[in-house]
């Protein structure tokens, strides 16, 4: 047997195991197709950036610019590409914001490295370089910062509003005055006496179908996507008890067996039924409550007690959706039907129903004083795909205030920070003496793809307005970015901070440092071995239950 065998690395695996190594076929191609993937997302970058139209292995339609929502129903094979997709969703599970950036940014230094490599430098000093000049930027970006929030006003609207502004006209250039007030208006409603405990999950979206984007408003509490399940539709200064058990006859564990002889015992059973339904109901009206939210099934029965009483009843069905209401609320979950002690109930100002468009919504309203613990903002818009891209604007603009209490300094946008970072790498890279430095002067051009692809995507023309930013860099405007509005030449390239276009510091170092590592885990590859797929079906790209996402 051992006499038949063939020699060489291809006999060493299974067959149909693929393997290829050298320079020109795993090095290249790893950086082709991560190269491939940055140019899909280039052209959604910045607020002129392009929609893309997926269409998932569901057959669900998604038209958007949002790069974390193209890498998530993209469904990217190569593994190489999969490095940078994974550095994106760590930007965007870390900092909500910027994951369009890191997969530009890491697309843009394997171009870089590239022609390096054709130059016959070896990988080993091209990432001693990308490593320098890293750091070097990192550090260069805390003396580029150009403004800071003091702690006192993080809850200031206008502070608020200064924040997130570039963020969202990334995503709604065109809404972005009608969004950023309401974001505002909602990150102050539930920001806590320590500024540093904002909780992103305190500001819900409610997307309702029908009317347009400046009907939409922010509610102070809840939103429930379904009507009431009695006559009572409003109700002030509410006595809220929330169960998560069935409001019905209660049933016991074990099965028992009634013997009924004759139509009074019949009639004496039913009454006995009605008697504690109406004892258990009772004993709630009479502890205060005016609403009644479960969790559970409801029976007729007790629909028709809790009518009487003059109660309020709605059903949650999800789980998650219950717990924010009690958080809301400040009710104690209640797993027995029976009075419910004051200290065990919630309040709420006002609980009603609404209709929006042609939905019915029961609304858990606090008043404008009260410290809500959770608010919602109520969406408008005539498609779901222009409701589902608005979600995703304001979902970033919210992270911006979670990234903004932890790190409150900012940087200039438009491409102003990133032109600075260009021309300090570049002049260190003239001042180191090995092989590194011709890495480090590619990271500093590598940085020039925001300006250009800003400037792309709005249509003017890449190589005149980078050539005008550098001009303007080195007369000492350091805050000189690329104006999207610009007629003409000598007005694309201005001062940005003056419309409020900042970058977070934070969300930048993540973003820089991400995109580094995922370039150089890719550069440190030198051979691929790809063991033959399994037979039988793929397993689920879905892991866990749809409600989890909630």
């Amino acid at each position: 047997m051992m006499k038949n065998m063939r020699r060489g690395i291809p006999n060493l695996f299974k067959q149909g195991t693929a393997h290829i190594r050298g320079k020109q076929d795993a090095v290249m191609r790893n950086i082709e197709a991560a190269m491939d993937l940055a140019t899909i997302t280039r052209t959604s970058f910045g607020p002129n950036g392009m929609n893309k139209m997926i269409i998932n292995y569901l057959e669900k339609l998604f038209v958007t610019s949002d790069a974390a929502t193209i890498m998530a129903e993209m469904e990217v094979q190569h593994p190489a590409a999969k490095l940078l997709v994974l550095a994106s969703r760590m930007q965007e599970r870390e900092i909500g914001d910027g994951s369009n950036y890191v997969i530009v940014f890491g697309g843009e230094l394997l171009k870089q490295a590239r022609s390096l490599l054709e130059l016959g430098l070896h990988p080993s000093e091209i990432i001693k370089g990308y490593n320098m000049a890293c750091d070097a930027a990192l550090k260069a970006l805390d003396d580029l910062t150009v403004w800071e929030i003091e702690e006192k006003n993080y809850g200031q609207r206008e502070m608020i509003e200064k924040a997130t502004y570039a963020s969202i006209c990334s995503k709604q250039y065109t809404s972005v005055d009608i969004i950023n007030p309401l974001i505002a208006e909602a990150c102050m409603a539930v920001m806590p006496k320590n500024c540093k405990n904002f909780n992103v999950d305190d500001v819900r979206v409610a997307k309702m179908m029908g009317g347009n984007v400046t009907s939409s408003e922010v509610i102070r509490g809840v939103v429930v996507n379904r009507d009431t399940d009695g006559e009572v539709k409003d109700v002030k200064d509410a006595q809220i008890a929330v169960f998560t058990c069935a409001i019905d006859t209660a049933t016991t564990e074990t099965k028992g067996t009634v013997l009924i002889k004759d139509d009074k015992q019949l009639m004496q059973y039913n009454e006995s039924e009605e008697r504690m339904i109406e004892a258990s109901i009772k004993a709630i009206a009479d502890s205060g409550v005016k609403v009644i939210v479960t969790g559970g099934s409801v029976g007729d029965m007790a629909k028709h007690f809790v009518e009487k009483y003059n109660m309020m009843l709605i059903r949650i069905l999800s789980k998650f959706e219950l717990r924010r209401l009690c958080k809301t609320v400040k009710a104690h979950p209640q797993v027995r039907l029976g009075p419910v002690p004051p200290e065990e109930q919630g309040f709420c100002t006002r609980v009603y129903v609404r209709e929006v468009g042609l939905k019915k919504v029961t609304v858990f309203q606090h008043k404008k004083g009260d410290q809500s613990q959770i608010s919602t903002i109520m969406l408008r818009g005539s498609t779901k795909n222009i409701l589902d891209d608005i979600e995703r604007a304001v979902d970033d603009g919210v992270n911006v205030i979670k990234s903004m209490v932890k790190e409150p300094r900012f940087l200039a946008g438009g491409g102003a920070c990133e032109i600075e970072l260009a021309r300090k790498i570049a002049d260190l890279a003239g001042k180191e003496k090995s092989l590194a430095q011709y890495a480090m002067k590619k990271f500093s051009t590598a940085f020039e793809i925001f300006p250009t692809t800003l400037a792309e995507n709005a249509g003017l023309k890449a190589l005149e307005v980078l050539t005008l930013l550098y001009s303007e860099h080195e007369k000492g405007n350091t805050k000189a970015g690329v104006n999207i509005e610009g007629a003409d030449i000598k007005s694309s390239v201005k001062d940005l901070t003056k419309d409020n276009i900042f970058d977070a510091l934070g969300t930048k170092k993540m973003a820089i440092k991400l995109a580094t590592n995922a370039a150089v885990t890719v550069l440190r590859v030198d051979q691929i071995i790809m063991a033959k797929p399994a037979g039988g079906p793929k397993m689920g790209q879905r892991k866990g239950h749809w409600d989890d996402q909630d």
